[in-house]
């Protein structure tokens, strides 16, 4: 049997493998702990489809000429999941009411389902929302627009990302003055803001390390990167702890002296090193 990976020969030399589902097996766990997954598989020429992929794992490998795999990239996955799901979504608002539970229910059978059930379960917990009428529709694509521009061009969500930045970091020297000033709703605000401005960057950074950025040898005032990041995320936690627990002077005191200025070091160090 002749193994091709990505139209590659692969020069994979079995051993006792006896089934196909014996040869996967061997495959993703050489792929384990990567940024690599399988993500098409064809047998003879003959592509293989997530409906059938439970009946040949157990095909026997002399039936098998030629076995061609095709591995991509957990973000090449997941931008084709949004993709599909963006698209079924939009399918699912332009179709008459009595079609919707249709499209629905071809959607959370889809592979692009799958995917972000397993990969990314806050957008697929917000899906089953939006296809179920407990989230807005325009609100999802928006969030599924977000996250497709973070994936296609990452260094270029970063550095648009900057005023962003910019305003929360403000808002977050403002935070004690807020509290202070009986302002709960712009407090509260600032703290979701903040999350999800952080939970973005860190988004990001995860991409620009897949495309090479080398974050292991950069350093944040004197700081490895890892431990700044470390340091900073073990401050967040102290952060929503004490706002949870109401604790004012505490959040104050994090949000202007702590995470503000350690947030604008972060985005900066990592800007400069991309341009």
């Amino acid at each position: 049997m002749d193994i091709f990976i990505n139209e590659q020969p692969a020069g994979i030399t079995l051993e006792s493998e006896k089934t196909l589902g014996e040869v996967l097996a061997g495959i993703e766990a050489w792929l384990g702990g990567s940024e690599n997954r399988i993500s098409g598989l064809r047998i003879n020429g003959s592509i293989i489809t997530g409906a059938s992929l439970a009946e040949v794992f157990e095909q026997d490998l002399q039936d098998i000429a030629r076995l061609d795999i095709t591995i991509s990239t957990l973000p090449q996955l997941a931008l084709e999941a949004l993709c599909n799901s963006q698209e079924a979504l939009r399918a699912y608002e332009n179709s008459a009411f009595e079609d919707r539970h249709g499209i629905q229910d071809e959607w959370e059978a889809s592979a692009a389902a799958h995917f972000l059930s397993e990969q990314i379960p806050d957008i697929y917990a917000l899906l089953q929302k939006a296809f179920s009428g407990e989230a807005l529709l325009a609100e999802m694509n928006t969030l599924l627009d977000e996250r497709i521009r973070e994936l296609v061009d990452p260094r270029a969500e970063f550095h648009h990302a900057g005023t962003l930045i910019s305003e929360i970091v403000a808002r977050l020297e403002e935070l004690p003055l807020d509290i202070q000033t009986g302002k709960d709703r712009r407090a509260a605000e600032t703290v979701h803001l903040f999350s999800h401005t952080t939970e973005k960057l860190f988004r990001l950074l995860k991409l620009l390390k897949v495309q090479g950025l080398a974050l292991e040898t950069l350093s944040i005032d004197t700081f490895p990167f890892y431990d700044f990041i470390s340091e900073f995320s073990a401050t967040l936690k102290e952060l929503l702890a004490a706002y949870t627990a109401q604790d004012v002077v505490l959040v104050g005191d994090l949000a202007e002296y702590e995470l503000a200025p350690r947030l604008l070091k972060l985005y900066t160090t990592v800007k400069d090193e991309l341009t």
